[in-house]
């Protein structure tokens, strides 16, 4: 009676075998299965038969023998509360959301969960010459296609480099397995910790805890697709400062992800208000200060149902004041974004990250968008968005991209030093000669980590807040002479000629001095 048997249970995480004896009561053999599968109390049933019938229970106070299992015999277990370690694998539709075993459960943005319920596919109307079919039959020039398809996205007026994230994610997802082992790994440029075989570097290294070489590719996708200021207003009012100082100006853009609706399941940012810290501007450089209200400033936004969604800086140089043209100073034989302006964007990626449930971390990329207000071929300033790769951005967040003091179009990979280990970076080039070949990223051109995305302005102009005339002073322009305090507050409600209270007082600017001065703080 006391020698081992083994008792195998089948399970949705697939079969293990579990050492027992006769004697054993079913109590101690439960908690045994509970162990091996890594289940708390009460997350499972067990039975004798496939069909769920036959349950065993630690009530029966039995011992096996008494219930006829025998050495070798099936059981079957089934989750019972959504609980079980099984349940993540178990459910593999797109619909439910994937997510990898040991993913962690994260909520999404409204977004991300909006766009996963999409169909997403792409709807094509009969061909009247290529199809031979009725009007109910489908055919290769009709049937619909995937959302991914690069071919359609190619022929889109203007062509379109980059599928969505979302469009990505069902590329991935779409095979017989349904994604079930996708997991969307972050990159790494750190030594992996806890490696006992040797002396922590620089004394020594393995290829276990030593990171990957990273070699740049142009990133397939993109996490915003679109970024839409709500009005002209929003702009002008940011690019007031350069004009009357000829200083550039930083904010940060505050709004909201929408559905972008030209690109299969696209998300747009828009921009409702434009937020200015505390910094320093000259004609060419730009620094930013800390921010005490930086805080406060976001809650005030959630409250409005808004959100931090990008930054933006302006790069104009005047060429001719009567004409009121600016220089072009950004494009092909120049550069789009600076080596340091690339690292300031990944930093602020890394601070925003997307929440994503098909991550082991839980987020992957970001939605974080950076726009640039520049001279463009017309001499007329222009909005270009852009925001950094993935990869840009695991170079900024472990301090291996370095700015070129003399080239701005080129970064630089650290390299190695007895404090810090730094992988190998590479990219790939064209020589004279036509062929492809791989250099190592010192100097790195920036344009391998830069993903472009179109900037628009709406037909029909939304007002979040309301525009007034004589609008409400914005923060941190003292240096212009407009402050913000109780004269300014009394000169604006004195001006303001609508009689609705809620529209007096829908201005982000104003909101936020009611809630941050120190006279009378709102909070």
């Amino acid at each position: 009676l006391l020698t081992p048997q083994i008792i195998r249970v089948q399970s949705p995480e697939g079969v293990k075998r579990i050492t027992a004896t006769k004697r054993e009561t079913v109590a101690t053999f439960l908690k045994k299965v509970a162990k091996e599968f890594g289940f708390r109390n009460n997350g499972f049933s067990v039975y004798t038969n496939r069909n769920r019938t036959g349950e065993i229970t630690a009530s029966q106070n039995k011992s096996l023998n008494l219930l006829k299992i025998k050495h070798g015999d099936m059981l079957f277990l089934y989750p019972s509360s959504p609980a079980g370690p099984s349940s993540e694998t178990m459910d593999t539709s797109v619909a439910q959301g994937l997510r990898p075993a040991g993913a962690p459960q994260v909520v999404e943005d409204e977004i991300d969960q909006y766009l996963i319920k999409q169909d997403g596919k792409i709807y094509r109307n009969r061909d009247q010459q290529l199809c031979r079919h009725g009007p109910l039959g489908k055919c290769v020039h009709c049937v619909p296609l995937e959302p991914f398809d690069e071919d359609y996205l190619n022929h889109l007026e203007p062509p379109v480099k980059h599928m969505s994230f979302h469009a990505y994610i069902r590329k991935l997802t779409g095979g017989a397995d349904k994604g079930k082992f996708v997991a969307l790994e972050n990159i790494s440029c750190k030594i992996k910790s806890g490696c006992e075989g040797h002396p922590p570097w620089p004394e020594g290294i393995c290829t276990k805890c030593q990171p990957s070489a990273i070699t740049l590719n142009r990133q397939k996708y993109r996490h915003v697709d679109n970024i839409m200021f709500e009005n002209h207003t929003i702009a002008d009012r940011f690019l007031d400062f350069w004009r009357k100082t000829g200083n550039q100006h930083l904010g940060y853009l505050y709004g909201r992800y929408t559905e972008h609706k030209d690109i299969p399941l696209g998300i747009r940012a828009e921009v409702a208000a434009i937020y200015e810290p505390p910094q320093i501007g000259t004609q060419n450089s730009l620094e930013i200060l800390e921010d005490p209200k930086a805080e406060v400033v976001d809650e005030i936004a959630a409250k409005l149902g808004l959100r931090k969604v990008g930054w933006i800086f302006t790069d104009l140089v005047s060429e001719d004041t009567r004409k009121g043209t600016v220089r072009y100073s950004r494009n092909k034989d120049t550069y789009y974004l600076s080596a340091e302006e690339c690292i300031t964007a990944g930093n602020f990626q890394n601070q925003q990250p997307n929440i994503c449930r098909l991550s082991p971390d839980g987020h992957f990329g970001s939605k974080f968008v950076t726009v640039v207000a520049t001279g463009g071929p017309d001499n007329q300033v222009h909005f270009e968005g852009y925001q950094v790769s993935n990869q840009c951005m695991a170079l900024v967040r472990d301090e291996c991209l370095l700015p070129c003091r003399d080239a701005p179009e080129l970064g630089y990979a650290k390299e190695s030093s007895s404090e810090q280990y730094v992988p190998d970076v590479f990219y790939k080039d064209i020589d004279k000669f036509g062929n492809e070949i791989t250099q190592l990223a010192r100097p790195l051109p920036v344009e391998y980590l830069i993903i472009d995305i179109t900037t628009t302005f709406p037909k029909d102009p939304v007002y979040t807040f309301s525009i007034s005339q004589n609008p409400f002073p914005i923060e941190n322009r003292d240096v212009l002479g407009e402050t913000q305090d109780f004269h300014s507050l009394a000169t604006y409600l004195s001006q303001n000629t609508s009689s609705v209270f809620l529209d007096i007082i829908s201005d982000f600017h104003l909101l936020l001095f009611l809630v941050t001065n120190e006279v009378m703080p709102l909070r």
